[in-house]
């Protein structure tokens, strides 16, 4: 039982870091040093995304689960909703590009975005 609980806490972190990735650089309208930890995670998603590697959390994960002698999900809440979205069964590599590409485009306009309003905060 408790393999499968720390598997799903990587799940959950798992999660929680693609969100992070993902949209973590609206925070830097709050927080100024927030790019120092997003762009990181934003550079180690991208790499990840775009040259089809798999992310140590997957394995590790797999790891617990096998150590607490599961090998199918069970359907719990996390393996229901939150896994499907961190390993999406119809993913290819032609997606996972442009899921990466996708990251970084989305990110630039934030940060753009960012800056520009910075800026025009100075300016006034």
């Amino acid at each position: 039982m408790g393999y499968r609980i720390l598997a799903d806490l990587v799940v959950l972190a798992h999660f929680g870091f693609i969100v992070f990735v993902l949209l973590g650089g609206l925070l830097a309208f709050r927080w100024q040093w927030i790019p120092w930890l997003h762009v990181p995670a934003l550079a180690w998603g991208g790499f990840v995304e775009l040259t089809g590697r798999i992310c140590p959390l997957t394995p590790l994960e797999n790891s617990l689960r096998r150590a607490g002698g599961l090998t199918d999900y069970s359907q719990s809440f996390i393996e229901r909703y939150v896994v499907p979205v961190v390993y999406p069964e119809e993913l290819t590599q032609e997606l996972q590009v442009l899921m990466g590409s996708f990251l970084i485009v989305l990110n630039i306009l934030i940060y753009a975005y960012v800056v520009w309003r910075r800026r025009n905060r100075v300016l006034k």
